[in-house]
């Protein structure tokens, strides 16, 4: 009863939004719309890795970007999306496994992990932008260096490459993942293995000296997690061209502000720091003579000082206060 109901309040948001929102927004706040929501996803496959598996992966954008790739490469190749998204799916979770595989039973420790998994990213951004000459595609798919894959073609009806999806029905498609996400991370979560899962993040020696694999624990949870960022990486390769930035620093370091924004610990609390934060950065950038980078360090600072649990737990800490001073 305790997951069914956030479940169930996650997908009555998600159809409220899918049917409201394309009424009200016009095409380009709509398309902005869609590029929050895949943030807002790529945001709780960090929440779930970090918040309850105890993994800092400063490269979630790794899985991120090459889901994006991915789904580039394969829908342009077979001008299908049909057989695309399980290949975007499949390729970083193959690397979420064999990253984690290294990491994991190597018996790396935390601070390595995040310096792996940041160097990672940051050897697929290299890459990727040295991909500029025409020797470089993958069948017909040009990899275009800096400038990215150019025309990669949208989601289409399964099986009917002919029929592709408008921006209204992509914007739909992109909150029904994140709830659908959000369910599944609920319901692993309240499961064996999540529980085993979150016992290792309290304490992996003495989960291990109880006999749990500590490892096959984590890599699993690590896996999901990357699995969450590719489908993140295909919705934003929807809505915003496919580049070498999605591997860059900066990105990497906005998903970690996202999540300590929203709060760490909780899967609703990245989702919202995301958005939040990309509203603010968004408004920002219309103004004069302010740069928006800086103010997503200046909000950064903040959060740690005010509030350095993150605004879910900090609201859900503060209300139960307010109502009991609140007479009746």
């Amino acid at each position: 009863m305790r997951t069914a109901l956030p479940i169930a309040l996650a997908l009555a948001v998600a159809v409220l939004a899918a049917l409201l929102l394309p009424r009200l927004l016009e095409l380009f706040a709509l398309i902005n719309a869609t590029v929050f929501v895949s943030m807002a996803l790529l945001a709780l496959s960090l929440g779930l890795v970090w918040g309850f598996g105890g993994i800092l992966c400063f490269g979630q954008t790794a899985f991120f970007g090459l889901g994006a790739y991915s789904y580039a490469i394969a829908a342009i190749n077979f001008g299908d999306s049909t057989a695309a998204v399980p290949i975007a799916l499949a390729m970083p979770t193959l690397l979420a496994l064999g990253l984690g595989y290294l990491m994991f039973y190597g018996r790396i420790s935390d601070v390595y992990m995040g310096v792996i998994t940041l160097t990672t990213t940051l050897i697929l951004n290299k890459f990727t932008n040295s991909t500029a000459g025409d020797e470089w595609r993958i069948g017909s798919a040009p990899l275009g260096g800096f400038n990215g894959i150019p025309g990669t073609p949208p989601l289409n009806v399964p099986f009917h490459p002919d029929i592709p999806l408008d921006p209204e029905q992509v914007f739909d498609v992109a909150v029904i993942c994140l709830a659908l996400c959000y369910a599944v991370a609920k319901l692993v979560l309240r499961s064996r293995f999540g529980r085993v899962a979150m016992a290792i993040r309290e304490n992996e020696v003495r989960a291990e000296l109880l006999g749990y694999d500590v490892r096959l624990h984590k890599l699993g949870l690590f896996a999901l997690g990357g699995a969450m960022a590719g489908l993140a990486g295909v919705l934003f390769a929807n809505c915003v061209f496919v580049s070498p930035t999605m591997f860059s620093l900066s990105y990497a370091g906005q998903v970690i502000i996202w999540v300590l924004v929203g709060g760490l610990g909780t899967l609703v609390g990245p989702v919202i720091g995301a958005i939040l934060v990309q509203l603010l950065t968004t408004y920002a950038g219309t103004l004069p003579d302010l740069d928006p980078n800086l103010l997503l360090g200046v909000l950064f600072m903040l959060a740690v000082v005010i509030v350095p649990l993150g605004l879910l737990p900090t609201a859900q800490a503060v209300l139960p206060r307010l109502r009991r001073r609140v007479p009746a």
